[in-house]
Formats: structure tokens, sequence, C-alpha cells
């Protein structure tokens, strides 16, 4: 068997380490080819490096890890997907048909080894149901209770030079990575927040805030038009700022009905 790619999804860094660690003392065939802390990052990965099997944190901030497994339904992305989750009493009912495995936190080694197993003998098989997926994914959403959340964000502190401007989360336009920090753009112009975009998906109220990229999520309010292109992308026209935003192709699902 010629040497297969993996991807795992896990928002925990201390679970996530912990994860590649096991894994690849359990499978040193294996090449873990990225390591993402969310959602919108891991679905980026999954359509550029087409990886043959992916680790999915089911509760992660943005798009959760069945949101993930969707899209890669959605776009044919064919991959052997384990869901990582804490949610057992919620789950396990799910899994029983065997077609798509999971792996309960704290992760053991014994499981993690039988889960090996049976993806080596799937991949042996050359077997990927979607149906079964799809039927999984069904179940999952009729039975996960929701997490709770803290009420979305309504304001924000963000510093713009010597100044720290109060900024109503309504008047976001798109928020862009830059490195640690996260550059708030409003039709005013641009100011610096001191978190990374990763810990606002947690925050924003996910009806009106899409990620769009990895390093991008716009303000759906401040959206006046979309473009696709004949390679599945797309650019973004806004109300009020005169640049225009790329959409990946793997997040234009989100874009069908506009």
């Amino acid at each position: 068997m010629s040497e297969l790619r993996c991807i795992i999804a896990e928002d925990e860094s201390l679970l996530r380490d912990a994860l590649m660690t096991e894994l690849r003392a359990a499978w040193p065939e294996l090449d873990i080819v990225a390591a993402c802390e969310d959602g919108g990052s891991a679905l980026e990965e999954i359509s550029q490096q087409q990886p043959d099997v992916v680790f999915l944190d089911i509760r992660m901030p943005g798009m959760s890890g069945m949101d993930v497994a969707q899209a890669m339904l959605e776009q044919g992305l064919r991959a052997q997907i384990v869901f990582v989750t804490a949610y057992d009493q919620y789950a396990i009912d799910a899994f029983e048909k065997g077609a798509v495995d999971y792996l309960l936190k704290p992760v053991t080694r014994e499981r993690l080894a039988a889960t090996v197993q049976r993806l080596k003998e799937r991949a042996a098989r050359g077997s990927a149901q979607p149906a079964a997926l799809a039927e999984l994914l069904q179940q999952l959403n009729a039975t996960l209770k929701p997490a709770s959340k803290a009420p979305a964000l309504t304001w924000l502190t963000a510093s713009s030079g010597n100044d720290t401007r109060l900024i109503m989360i309504d008047d976001v336009c798109y928020f862009r990575s830059d490195n640690k920090y996260t550059v708030v753009m409003t039709a005013e112009g641009e100011a610096l927040l001191r978190k990374p975009i990763c810990e606002l998906l947690t925050v924003l109220n996910p009806d009106i805030f899409k990620q769009i990229h990895r390093s991008t999520i716009v303000n759906l309010k401040a959206v006046s038009a979309i473009t696709r292109d004949e390679f599945g992308k797309g650019v973004l026209r806004l109300r009020n700022r005169p640049e225009t935003l790329q959409v990946s192709q793997p997040f234009m699902t989100q874009f069908r009905n506009m």
C-alpha cells in the first residue's frame, strides 16, 4: 500500500499535538500533511492536499467538523473521516454502522490503535462511502445538542495608530488575519485587534459573519454582489469599500443562493 496522507483538525492545541504524537506512534507510515486549528483552514487544506484520511473535531469555532464533512460531500472530496468528540452520549448511536469512525476525548492508545486498523483495512479495500457519510451527518445534526454559546459580539475595541477605537460590530465590513492579530476593516478604514481570527469565530454571529478564506471573515450585510469564475472561486464586491475579496473555492457553497 502506498503511503497515505492525513489532515487533523482540532481547535485545542494541546489535544491537537497529543493526537499527532499518538497517531505517529500508532501509524508511522501515515503522512500528516497538515494540522489545523479551525474548520475553515481544514477545509482549504483538504481541498488542496486531497488527503486519504481526515480527523475532524466535531466542535470547532466557525465551521464545525460536521460542516467540513458536509462541504467535502458537496464538493466530491473523498477521504476516510474520523470524528473526534467529547459527546459520546449523543454520538455513539449514530456511529453504530461503522462506515465512519470516531474517537472519544481524551483519546486512548487502545482506541486509536483499533481505529487505525480499521482505516488501514478500508484503505486496502479502496472503500469510501459518501452515502453512509451523508446519512451519518443527518443523524448527528438531529441528535447532537447545540453547544451553549455566549451572546454574539456587539462591539469591540481596536487600535488605530495611537488611538483606541470603539467599533460596533455591524459597522465591520470584514476581518483579515495579520499573524497573531486581526485587521478590522470598516468604511472609515482599518484598525488592529489584538486577537487571532480563529478566536473571533467563537464570538461572531455565524448567520451574518462568514469565513471566506482561512484568513478572512466577511460581514454578509456589507456584501453587494458576488462573481464566480470558471474555476469555482468567487469575488465579493462590498457596499462601502472599493476593494474586492477573494472567496476560496471550498467556501463557495455558502453562496449557493446568492
